[in-house]
C-alpha cells in the first residue's frame, strides 16, 4: 500500500472527477476508481438520449482512464437505494408544494454513504470526489470551505456532510481553477476529455422537464390537480393553472396566460391548489425558518451568530442573523430583503469562506 494511503475516487466519467483521480494517482496515493450507476433514464420514459454520469459512455470513459493509469476500477449499481430515497423525495416535495434540491440530498444521504461503505470493503482509508470545494479544519472539526474558483464553487451542496464523512474526504480540485483542470487533462494526453461540456441537469431529469417527470412518475396527478386558481397578493382570482406541483417560487415564464405586467410565483398553497402571483417585489422576504440543520464548522452553531446566508446555488448570499429555537428550528433574520426564498431548497450559512452549516428552508415571511 502507498505511504499516502488508499483512496476510493468517485469517477463519473467527466473531466473533474477524472482529473481528481489522476492528480491523486500522481501524488502517490493508491487509487481505486468507482463509478456509481444511480439512475436508468430509459425507465423514466423521457425522450432525450441518456447522457451524463449514468450513461454507458460516461461509465466507459471512467473505466478507460483507470485502465490507462493502471489502477482498479469498479462499477456499482445503487439505483434501488438512490431511487427509493432521492427520487421519491423529489416527487413528494413537489406534491407538498415545495421545491427540492436532490443533489444535496444525494450527496448527504446516498453518495457519501455508498462511498464509505465501499471504501471499507476495499480497505480504502479515504474517499475523494471532483467537487470544487476545499476541506479545512480547526482543533477538533473538519468543514467545507469555498473553492479557489468561485465560479465553480460547490460548497453550497455539501452542507449536509457530517464529521464521519468529512474526516475521510479529499477534495483534490479545491485549490484549482477550471481552466487549470482542463489544461491538466490536455497535458496528460486527454485532449477530448478536456473539451467535455459542463452538465447542470438533474441526473434523472436530463431533459430538464421536471413537470413531465412528475406526470410520468405519478400517473393521474395531472388530472387530480388541474384547474387550480391563480390569486394575486390581495387574494383576488386572476386565472387558472395546471396544478400547483408544476410551479416553483420565483417562476415567471410558463404561467400559461398574460396578466398585463410581469407576474411571479410568490407562494404555493397545496391544500387549496392555489398559486399566488405578484410583481417582483412580492418575492422579497425578511426572514425564514430552517429545519434539519447540520452544524459543520462548530459542534453547535453559536447563538445569534451573524453569517452570510445563501438560499440557492449561485446566490451571492445575504448578511443575516441566526436565532435558535428549542425545537431545533433556526430563524434566519435577513439584514436586507431576499428574493425567491423557496421552501424545500437549502439555506447554507457562511462565515467568510467557511461553511458554518445549513438546513432545509421550511417557510418564509414578508
Amino acid at each position: 500500500m502507498s505511504k499516502k494511503g488508499r483512496v476510493l475516487v468517485a469517477m463519473s466519467g467527466g473531466i473533474d472527477s477524472t482529473v481528481a483521480a489522476m492528480m491523486l494517482h500522481n501524488e502517490g496515493y493508491e487509487v481505486v476508481g468507482i463509478t456509481m450507476k444511480t439512475w436508468d433514464y430509459a425507465s423514466a420514459g423521457g425522450s432525450k438520449k441518456e447522457t451524463g454520469c449514468c450513461s454507458l459512455e460516461s461509465i466507459n470513459d471512467a473505466r478507460e482512464v483507470a485502465v490507462k493509469m493502471g489502477f482498479h476500477h469498479f462499477i456499482i449499481d445503487i439505483r434501488e437505494e438512490f431511487g427509493d430515497f432521492v427520487i421519491d423525495n423529489f416527487v413528494d416535495e413537489y406534491i407538498a408544494g415545495r421545491t427540492p434540491n436532490p443533489c444535496v440530498l444525494c450527496n448527504t444521504h446516498i453518495k457519501w454513504r455508498a462511498l464509505l461503505k465501499r471504501a471499507d470493503a476495499l480497505d480504502c482509508q479515504f474517499i475523494a470526489t471532483g467537487h470544487y470545494a476545499r476541506l479545512s479544519e480547526n482543533t477538533d472539526r473538519k468543514y467545507v470551505s469555498v473553492a479557489v474558483d468561485h465560479t465553480k464553487d460547490q460548497s453550497y451542496v455539501l452542507w449536509g456532510l457530517d464529521q464521519d464523512c468529512l474526516n475521510r474526504t479529499i477534495f483534490p480540485l479545491g485549490n484549482y481553477r477550471k481552466t487549470e483542470i482542463r489544461q491538466m487533462a490536455r497535458d496528460w494526453g486527454y485532449e477530448e476529455l478536456s473539451k467535455k461540456p459542463e452538465s447542470y441537469e438533474i441526473c434523472f431529469v436530463p431533459d430538464n422537464d421536471y413537470r413531465g417527470f412528475l406526470k410520468r412518475r405519478r400517473p393521474g396527478l395531472e388530472a387530480e390537480v388541474a384547474g387550480g386558481l391563480f390569486l394575486d397578493l390581495a387574494g383576488n382570482v386572476i386565472g387558472t393553472h395546471e396544478g400547483y406541483p408544476f410551479y416553483t417560487i420565483g417562476q415567471r415564464r410558463g404561467l400559461g396566460q398574460a396578466f398585463g405586467e410581469p407576474m411571479y410565483v410568490s407562494e404555493i398553497r397545496p391544500d387549496s391548489n392555489t398559486v399566488i402571483l405578484g410583481p417582483v417585489e412580492g418575492l422579497i422576504r425578511s426572514s425564514m425558518q430552517v429545519y434539519q440543520v447540520n452544524s459543520m464548522k462548530y459542534e453547535k452553531i453559536p447563538e445569534a451568530m451573524e453569517v452570510v446566508t445563501k438560499v440557492r446555488y449561485g446566490d451571492q448570499g445575504t448578511l443575516s442573523q441566526l436565532i435558535h429555537h428549542d425545537s431545533g428550528m433556526v430563524t434566519v433574520q435577513f439584514y436586507a430583503g431576499v428574493k425567491g426564498v423557496a421552501p424545500g431548497q437549502s439555506a447554507v450559512f457562511f462565515e467568510g469562506d467557511d461553511v458554518v452549516g445549513g438546513g432545509i428552508i421550511f417557510s418564509s415571511q414578508l
